[in-house]
């Protein structure tokens, strides 16, 4: 497909409000990109695009669209305003994401429902729509999973199943589109632990606060990493190295990755005691509208396993070396001595 630089793209970002959505909308802008910005609070959207457009002079950098992505009626008019503000979309970015914090016997159904309604409808959603507006024109499509979608996190049982969904979905997707011939690339990010507000949004049925397991990386870490995508797409990148090490343990000893979770990852996520519910934003809107959440510790503004990674030389080192893997091999068979 063709890659088209930054600076010439139209994206959709939802979740634009705050946190990774958030950093990648200024980022994008700072770029010269023209942003459409999808959240559920108008006046955050509209605070959110009057930043945006002072980053330009002379044309329209932002549009904001009130949207639950859960209704996919709402989605496709995103679409619908994307295309009369800017003509065509470039790149969308499935980054909207609720959270809920609890063991999955002791989570309401219904709040379990509505997760997987935002998560993974919300997903399906925007990757119909992005397909039937690029169609043979191409374009882009990142989904923002998580290390959860690789790995299950206790207490975030409903959450590690609907990134995992996310996963599954975007793999499928790419098959399809790919088999189609259609110029459309599907990407999967796939974030470590970032400091934003997604822990202050998430509701909480723990009997203590919410904590963020350490160590956290800043949201602009991920912000780069989706639009590396948006302008050279890759099929999947975990954003930190911690996280990375943390999903190929599980994969490579799930038994003693399960018992370090079990040992650790309950209390890493436990705060002080909390006496009463957490409604957070899994229903209706809820600050702060920020990029950067209120943790105490220092996030760390780069992951090299994730820059390395995302690197031309990186991606093509396996295909170097399996050419030579081929080569020494048609060598070595073509000068044996025949029988």
């Amino acid at each position: 497909m063709k890659r088209i630089a930054l600076k010439d793209q139209v994206l959709v970002i939802t979740g634009a409000t705050s946190g990774i959505g958030l950093a990648t909308a200024r980022l994008a802008a700072r770029r010269g990109a023209r942003v459409v910005l999808v959240g559920r609070d108008r006046d955050a959207l509209d605070r959110v695009v009057g930043e945006l457009d002072r980053y330009a002079t002379g044309r329209r950098v932002a549009l904001g669209c009130v949207a639950d992505v859960a209704d996919a009626d709402q989605v496709m008019q995103v679409m619908k305003a994307a295309e009369a503000a800017f003509g065509q979309v470039h790149t969308w970015v499935n980054n909207a994401g609720v959270s809920v914090y609890g063991r999955v016997t002791d989570v309401p159904l219904e709040d379990q429902r509505r997760l997987f309604d935002v998560n993974v409808w919300g997903v399906v959603h925007g990757c119909r729509a992005a397909v039937r507006h690029f169609g043979a024109r191409g374009g882009v499509i990142v989904n923002v999973g998580s290390i959860a979608s690789d790995l299950a996190l206790p207490l975030q049982g409903a959450y590690s199943a609907s990134k995992h969904a996310v996963r599954a979905f975007s793999d499928a997707l790419r098959l399809e589109v790919t088999e189609a011939g259609l110029p459309i690339a599907v990407c999967l990010v796939k974030p470590s632990a970032i400091d934003t507000p997604f822990f202050d949004h998430a509701r909480n049925y723990m009997a203590f606060d919410v904590e963020a397991p350490p160590p956290l990386y800043s949201a602009d870490v991920v912000a780069r990493a989706i639009l590396r995508c948006a302008e050279r797409p890759v099929r999947e990148i975990t954003v930190g190295g911690v996280g990375r090490a943390i999903t190929l343990s599980g994969a490579l000893a799930p038994r003693l990755t399960d018992a370090w979770m079990r040992r650790l990852m309950f209390r890493a996520q436990q705060g002080a005691p909390a006496d009463d519910l957490r409604d957070g934003n899994l229903d209706v809107p809820a600050g702060p509208h920020v990029a950067t959440g209120a943790r105490s510790r220092v996030p760390l503004r780069h992951s090299a396993y994730t820059g390395a990674a995302l690197s031309d030389l990186s991606r093509a080192l396996p295909l170097v070396t399996a050419a030579v893997a081929m080569t020494a091999a048609y060598r070595l068979w073509s000068s044996a001595p025949a029988r």
